[in-house]
């Protein structure tokens, strides 16, 4: 039986394609190290994942539990519930007052197959796609994998951290531009937010240039100042992606959606079917429900809220004083440079040393997070208040 078995073994070690060669998603791996030293018996707090610490809405778990016992759990349609289509161009109206037909909104497993299907329906092997740096890192990953040439456009203090139009003409001054811009606002990780104005210019400066946008509004409902807009208010050719995975709590629900213009329907609709057949049915059921748990939203945001004034005024006094603008989101960018040049080695003695999980700039700018970490406030407060009490005596 063991000559059986040692026949099947291979005689060389597989090798994976060039498209399995891709930078890994950091944050995970500081992650499973988080989880390593706690399983160890060690107190971590988690500020590395951007994971709200609330459950999904209890309306969100009443209305599966109900579905569960209906047993209505069966593939849906490819683009998603009719119900929840229609929930969600509701959902423009209602909040942005920008029209959307239901025809136009794709339910997707969550917002990262909704940049799968944004890249497959938009981009071809070689073409280039613009995107801000520092930016959420899965965007560059997820094109190189497609044979897609991520482009990095670096912003900073003296863009607020966000691209603009003259930005994006000084980029491709006499050259092509690229295929398609992609941005976020909030952005991850910086929680800097665009003005509308300078959302609007974007915009109208990518429609007058041939140039797709892709717009992850995946942080939208969490902002502390003024609300910000959708790229739809400003260029129906913009395709939206958002996920109910952040102000909706529901990340492990894998379930999200993309505003797309009409041509492109039909295509991301023949994609999906083939790559993920439909999104998950008990999902799509609770993400109908969160629509009406505004109420219990808005009190999980008063808690961001709440965390974000503390570490504001708690991490410079612990040394942390340069921070980029946190408008929205749940993240602080911080910059390390004055204690290191090596933020991966940074956050991993802060973990061994200070039990404080946080994510190296690497993973969001490999050219300049040397010398940043990000910082996640989605936790509790009390968890908020003792990980800034630690960084104060770890770093003096």
């Amino acid at each position: 039986m063991r000559d059986a078995v040692n026949s099947l073994r291979p005689a060389a070690s597989i090798r994976s394609s060039r498209r399995g060669q891709i930078s890994p998603f950091v944050v995970m791996d500081v992650m499973r190290a988080a989880n390593a030293r706690a399983a160890e018996g060690h107190d971590i707090i988690h500020m590395e994942v951007g994971q709200p610490g609330t459950p999904a809405p209890a309306k969100v778990r009443e209305a599966v539990k109900a579905a569960i016992d209906r047993d209505l759990l069966g593939y849906t349609e490819a683009l998603g519930l009719p119900a929840l289509r229609e929930r969600i161009a509701r959902h423009y109206h209602e909040t942005y007052g920008v029209s959307v037909s239901p025809e136009d909104v794709i339910v997707t497993a969550g917002s990262s197959a909704g940049f799968v299907l944004a890249f497959l329906a938009l981009l071809d092997a070689g073409d280039q796609l613009l995107m801000p740096e520092p930016g959420y890192p899965c965007y560059r990953n997820i094109a190189r994998a497609f044979g897609i040439e991520p482009v990095a456009l670096p912003v900073g203090d003296a863009e607020r951290w966000m691209p603009s139009a003259a930005a994006l003409a000084a980029s491709v001054a006499g050259a092509s531009p690229p295929s398609a811009l992609l941005f976020a606002s909030p952005a991850n990780p910086t929680g800097t937010a665009l003005a509308n104005d300078t959302l609007a210019a974007l915009c109208a400066w990518c429609d007058a240039s041939g140039v797709a946008i892709i717009s992850d509004e995946i942080y939208h409902g969490l902002t502390y100042a003024a609300p910000v807009q959708t790229a739809r208010a400003y260029s129906r050719n913009a395709i939206v992606i958002n996920s109910f995975s952040k102000y909706y709590s529901m990340t492990g629900w894998r379930v999200g959606w993309m505003v797309v213009p009409p041509d492109l329907v039909r295509p991301i609709e023949r994609l999906a079917q083939n790559l993920y057949i439909s999104p998950a049915s008990i999902s799509q059921i609770g993400a109908l429900a969160a629509f009406d748990a505004i109420e219990e939203l808005e009190a999980n945001k008063g808690v961001y809220a709440a965390n974000r004034a503390l570490l504001l005024e708690e991490l410079p006094r612990a040394g942390l004083a340069r921070l980029a603008p946190a408008d929205g989101a749940f993240y602080l960018y911080a910059d390390i440079g004055h204690l290191t040049d090596d933020s991966r080695a940074f956050v991993r003695r802060m973990l061994e040393e200070a039990g404080v999980a946080a994510t190296p700039g690497i993973d969001f700018d490999p050219a300049r997070g040397h010398s940043f970490v990000r910082f996640s406030y989605a936790g509790s407060t009390a968890a908020m208040a003792e990980a800034a009490r630690r960084l104060g005596a770890w770093l003096k």
